[in-house]
């Protein structure tokens, strides 16, 4: 990593730091995403691979997205995370027809500081549907994006 830590406070406190990789959770502001728009948005999450950042996993749901992503040198998290939610907000609007705000003005970041944390924030994410009852297995989840060139953290 290189760079200085940069911290600002809405209110939750959002931390970058050029070279991280982040692990995000974003939310709906009431309605939930149906099939076909949660599918919009990971087209948007795996279009914006690799020129804006490197995806390295994501889950869809209904109510809310988690990424695990590492930003180009280029581009701050904030920036990343505006591109994405302001796409979706678009897309989904269009879907919809209609106007109005699509996710909660702020979004959890958190910077992926081990290996351990790597891995946690991973099966968290890979366990997510299932505990939503939503599939047995993850594989079979549309909602789901892994990268496999990490498949050597293992996915419990």
């Amino acid at each position: 990593m290189q760079g200085e830590l940069k911290i600002t406070r809405r209110h939750l406190p959002h931390w970058e730091l050029q070279g991280s990789t982040y692990f995000v959770s974003f939310r709906t502001v009431g309605n939930l995403l149906n099939a076909n728009e949660q599918q919009v948005i990971m087209e948007i999450l795996k279009n914006g691979h690799p020129k804006f950042y490197i995806l390295i996993a994501a889950i869809v749901l209904p109510d809310h997205v988690h990424v695990l992503f590492a930003p180009q040198k280029d581009y701050s998290l904030s920036r990343v995370m505006k591109g994405i939610k302001g796409t979706a907000s678009r897309q989904i609007n269009i879907l919809r027809k209609s106007k109005g705000t699509i996710w909660q003005a702020e979004s959890f970041d958190r910077i992926i500081r081990s290996q351990s944390d790597f891995e946690e924030k991973l099966n968290y994410m890979w366990n997510n549907p299932i505990k939503m009852g939503l599939a047995e297995n993850p594989h079979n989840y549309p909602g789901w994006y892994f990268d496999e060139r990490f498949e050597e953290y293992v996915l419990k």
